[in-house]
């Protein structure tokens, strides 16, 4: 049994618990407020979450690093690597997906001043590719000035550069420099030309990416993603392959190879890729297969590790290395080989 101030107590508090009971209409509004409030807040999600795609290519004279950058942003070898100038000879594409953000890069062939036909059609497939991206990154090693191929190739950016199309500089190799030299260098770049942004970074000690990554996907549009989630490339396992066998002739000779190798896929019967690597010289066969055929059991060793990977199952590579004579001069063959 309650006492009388139990009873007081009580009394007190549901008399405060009904004062404080909303009328039907404040009710009604209360509950419009909170509906309000829901709508609102959900609207605030769906804008925050929406999802950001567009293209990015990556521009500067050879060697640079492109290709290194790719590959260390999507963790995965999808452009040839090389110390030799004008590696890359078509556009590869790259895609990079994070929860409500893809960013497709493109790794064009470098901009030069053309000596062969199949100069000018890469020049050609890089204007293309340049003229449909929302940003360009402009690549400059952090180690060396700025010289006159660099300002060739950044003068052709700026003038595909546009309201639309966004132009960054991102200075490579910062690895390689004292910070103080760095600083001077970055705000050379900005005072000198005017970038609507600059990223610092190193491709091989990944400092930087993220940041890189962080500001590109501020630039990009709204829109749904082009690609599925799990893609990385959009190259074929022909064309991965091939570039694998030409990336392992260009690591292994060096200087002794010539630019005029293209390699091709022909086929896969089983287990065996059949590929052909092609010269423009008898002389320049002899330097591929090397004295007893060793240089060309050097190149297939390494490039079938590689082609294993991309196809996920064990393969061998039958290497074929055969003469076309002049074919970076020659149209026919120019299309034969894809440019």
């Amino acid at each position: 049994m309650k006492s009388e101030a139990e009873h007081i107590t009580a009394d007190k508090s549901s008399a405060y618990e009904n004062d404080a009971r909303p009328s039907p209409v404040d009710q009604n509004r209360i509950d419009q407020n909170r509906a309000y409030e829901n709508a609102v807040h959900q609207n605030d999600v769906r804008q925050t979450s929406a999802k950001r795609c567009g293209f990015v290519a990556l521009m500067g004279r050879p060697n640079v690093g492109k290709s290194t950058l790719l590959n260390a942003l999507l963790d995965a070898s999808v452009s040839i690597v090389s110390d030799r100038p004008e590696t890359t000879r078509k556009a590869i594409r790259g895609i990079l997906t994070r929860q409500d953000l893809q960013i497709i890069f493109v790794d064009t062939p470098g901009i030069h001043r053309p000596r062969t036909l199949l100069g000018k059609r890469l020049n050609a497939i890089t204007d293309e590719q340049l003229s449909n991206v929302d940003v360009l990154l402009f690549l400059t090693p952090a180690d060396e000035p700025m010289g006159p191929g660099d300002e060739f190739i950044l003068k052709h950016a700026q003038q595909i550069a546009s309201k639309r199309i966004k132009l960054y500089a991102v200075v490579t190799k910062i690895d390689k420099v004292k910070p103080q030299a760095l600083i001077e260098r970055l705000s050379l770049l900005q005072e000198k030309y005017h970038f609507d942004h600059i990223i610092p970074l190193s491709a091989r000690r990944d400092e930087n990416l993220e940041e890189l990554i962080s500001v590109l996907g501020k630039a990009l549009p709204e829109g749904d993603f082009l690609y599925d989630t799990e893609t990385i490339t959009d190259e074929s396992w022909q064309s991965m392959v091939a570039e694998a066998v030409r990336e392992s002739a260009l690591s292994k000779l060096k200087q002794e190879l010539p630019h005029s190798l293209v390699v091709q896929v022909v086929e896969r019967v089983g287990d065996t890729v059949f590929v052909n690597l092609y010269v423009e010289r008898d002389s320049q066969k002899g330097i591929i297969l090397g004295h007893g055929g060793e240089n060309i059991k050097q190149i297939r060793k390494r490039s079938t590790q590689v082609a294993r990977e991309i196809l996920g199952r064990e393969i061998r590579l039958n290497l074929q290395v055969k003469v076309a004579k002049n074919w970076q001069q020659d149209t026919k063959l120019l299309q034969k080989f894809g440019f």
